[in-house]
């Protein structure tokens, strides 16, 4: 599958994360980083911090209020807790990714999915999203305490007439992919586990393919994330006035 046949801007970095793995990266102000459903399975569960203040995050309730919104999609702005935008969805194939599901546990793995072990599978062990989670956030130094609600890219969950949640099995299908524009420099951390929600009866986590490039210089009077609601207006202005002693990359 060809990722990256739409980008005519330099790629610096791309790779693919099996499902039930993790990764984690700073992405730097003026880069975009493009994650791809290889195979229309993928959920992506995200965190996003500050690298040089941890404590500042990814907020979740800030982000759906301000810009009135359950979902996320193209035009959206991720804010942190300090009202500013660390990521813009700057494009998007899909239309509808989750903010309100959450994560699986261990024993939602085990119950769901039955006991499989490192020690009886190997590499092939049944692994939750909060354990992926703790595991690639240890390396920044983070732990449970910094575990916030999260976002899954590819999935959807939307309410019912009476008002019962739902997952969208077609939500996303195979080379649908989402931009994220670095506004800040931006740690990404994401685990690959399948959604709490999804009803499929085997442990198939999808592959995703990750690609890093050089973003477009924004314009903030005509960009379409800025523009998007004036609520991203007034965080993208805070992020320029943290932004505003640091070179340009």
């Amino acid at each position: 599958m060809n990722t990256t046949s739409e980008l005519n801007t330099p790629i610096v970095y791309r790779d693919t994360l099996p499902g039930a793995r993790y990764w984690s990266l700073v992405i730097k102000r003026g880069f975009t980083l493009r994650l791809v459903d290889r195979d229309g399975r993928a959920n992506v569960s995200t965190l996003l911090y500050n690298p040089t203040n941890p404590l500042e995050r990814y907020n979740a309730p800030d982000t759906l209020k301000g810009q009135h919104t359950s979902k996320l999609t193209k035009g959206n702005m991720l804010y942190s807790d300090m009202g500013r935008v660390m990521m813009s969805i700057v494009d998007d194939s899909v239309g509808w990714h989750d903010t309100i599901g959450g994560i699986t546990d261990d024993r939602m793995i085990r119950d769901k999915y039955g006991e499989h072990s490192y020690q009886e599978y190997g590499n092939d062990f049944y692994r939750s999203g909060r354990e992926l989670f703790l595991i690639e956030l240890e390396k920044w130094n983070l732990g449970q305490r910094d575990l916030v609600p999260n976002l899954n890219f590819f999935s959807k969950v939307h309410a019912d007439a009476d008002g019962g949640l739902r997952f969208d099995e077609d939500n996303s299908q195979p080379g649908d992919y989402i931009d994220l524009r670095a506004e800040m420099d931006t740690l990404v951390v994401l685990n690959t586990a399948p959604h709490p929600m999804d009803p499929a009866p085997s442990y198939r986590p999808g592959d995703v393919d990750l690609v890093i490039y050089r973003s477009e210089p924004v314009v903030p009077a005509y960009d379409y994330c800025v523009n998007f609601r004036p609520e991203n207006a007034r965080a993208y202005a805070n992020t320029a006035i943290h932004n505003c002693q640091e070179a340009y990359s």
